[in-house]
């Protein structure tokens, strides 16, 4: 670092549903303060776009406001993925940034799938919409008049917030592999893809995750009250962020579940398999540069779904819900959230009428559900070793429950954080974590293990081909 004691981390943490800034305490591991505000996207414009002013508004405000709460001896940032900041020559947006759900990169998908670099080359699957990054810069570029010419330099989201703190540009190899189809993760460069387009000199050159990218402007110091000598990491992936803490503690095999909009597998020590990128499986690349087997699905989409026909004074699924749902197989089949995950173009399927079910089983059925999709998930990346669970879905007694039924291994709640990516973030700017000590497996009851195997028929034979 800069030669001084780092204890202190404000992390700014960009999911694709809330922002929030956190300030972190690396002595404890724990958030000591957040500051949270919905991530809105604007409808106006070109296309829809996140509101970019809104959220620099917000993040100087909380970094102001945590400040005298504690002041704090460094910047982090954690973004989600799919997502990158156009610059004009000036530094400015030469266009709003685009949010990845919007279809119309779908319109020329014909045309992209004939020039995307292959999936042995990027570890990248073709995904929908602008969840490849390589397939928004295409749409961008053919339909904004003369975007391409007025783009002077690309970062990705994680290193565009970095920029507006230091004024240093940055690339950073997490999201770059994070399925743009603009990396080669097992070459650790820039694929094909850039180059022939002739978007390559248009990206800075990426520095790796925990490298002090700069100290704050000293002008934006002094209007937030900062000390003058503020370093900023380069910053990561939110996903990443999660695995970052695991890396520095555990020994493989083990595998990490970072559970949000997206829920996010991750095996480091896993056993030979050969990925289906037909079911959204893909390499990530780790804080420390390497390739990463990963599976997901939009799992805290779909609980939102679900959840929204539920009472509003309703809390959680009871123990007798529970075991009704249980006794009498009560499965909510995949998938609930069709254009993503290892059931791509399935739809949700009740094997009882909903109706008939209480807010509480069709909860209860929900949390297993939402297991049994993590375990699907993880055996198609040969996950081996015992299964961390990060985020919301941790504090779910009845997910992590399933998760060990359908995995047969041993799966750890971590719930010390309201997410893993803020203290995984934090960890970038120092700082060390305990050794972890090798979990057993709870006893899993009968009824557990008989509804995982059944429900794992089931939606398998919904995905065979007729």
């Amino acid at each position: 670092m800069t030669g001084k004691i780092t204890r202190f981390v404000a992390v700014i943490d960009i999911g694709k549903s809330n922002a929030k800034v956190a300030l972190v305490d690396l002595q404890s591991l724990i958030e000591i303060n957040i500051e949270t505000t919905p991530n809105h996207v604007l409808q106006n414009g070109p296309y829809p776009h996140f509101d970019e002013p809104t959220l620099w508004a917000f993040i100087q405000s909380a970094l102001k406001k945590l400040n005298t709460v504690q002041a704090f001896d460094a910047i982090s940032i954690t973004t989600h993925g799919a997502c990158a900041a156009l610059l004009d020559v000036d530094n400015n947006l030469a266009t709003p940034v685009l949010d990845y759900e919007h279809t119309g990169p779908d319109d020329l998908a014909e045309h992209y799938d004939a020039l995307r670099p292959a999936f042995d080359e990027t570890g990248s699957a073709r995904l929908p919409v602008g969840l490849n990054l390589g397939a928004q810069l295409y749409w961008l570029f053919a339909t904004q008049t003369g975007l391409k010419n007025r783009t002077n330099t690309i970062v990705t989201w994680p290193q565009y917030w970095a920029f507006k703190l230091t004024g240093v540009l940055a690339n950073e190899p997490t999201s770059l592999g994070c399925h743009t189809d603009l990396w080669n993760p097992t070459a650790g460069t820039w694929s094909s893809l850039p180059a022939k387009q002739g978007w390559l000199g248009k990206f800075p050159e990426p520095k790796r995750a925990n490298d002090i990218l700069g100290l704050v402007k000293i002008d934006l110091a002094k209007a937030l009250g900062l000390s003058p000598d503020i370093p900023v990491m380069t910053g990561i992936h939110d996903s990443n962020a999660s695995l970052y803490p695991h890396l520095l503690a555990r020994q493989a095999p083990f595998a990490v579940v970072s559970t949000g909009t997206w829920v996010v597998a991750m095996a480091v020590g896993q056993k030979p398999i050969v990925l289906d990128p037909a079911r959204d499986t893909l390499i990530n690349v780790n804080a420390l540069g390497q390739a990463v087997p990963s599976a997901r699905f939009m799992g805290g989409r779909e609980y939102e779904i679900i959840r929204q026909a539920a009472d509003p004074s309703f809390i959680q699924p009871s123990a007798a819900d529970a075991q009704f749902v249980l006794a009498n197989f009560v499965m909510l089949l995949p998938s609930v959230e069709p254009r993503s995950g290892p059931f791509q173009g399935q739809k949700a399927k009740w094997t009882h009428p909903v109706k008939s079910l209480t807010d509480g089983q069709v909860m209860a059925a929900m949390s297993f559900y939402l297991a049994l999709m993590t375990g699907v998930c993880l055996e198609m990346i040969g996950a081996d070793g015992p299964i961390i669970a990060e985020g919301p879905f941790a504090k779910n007694r009845l997910y992590i429950s399933m998760l060990e039924a359908t995995s047969g291994r041993p799966a750890i709640a971590e719930t010390g954080s309201s997410s893993g990516t803020s203290i995984g973030a934090a960890l970038l700017a120092g700082g060390s974590i305990p050794k972890a000590n090798l979990p057993h497996r709870a006893q899993i009851s009968a009824n557990l293990d008989l509804y995982a195997a059944l429900w794992c028929e089931r939606a398998g034979n919904l995905g065979k081909k007729s």
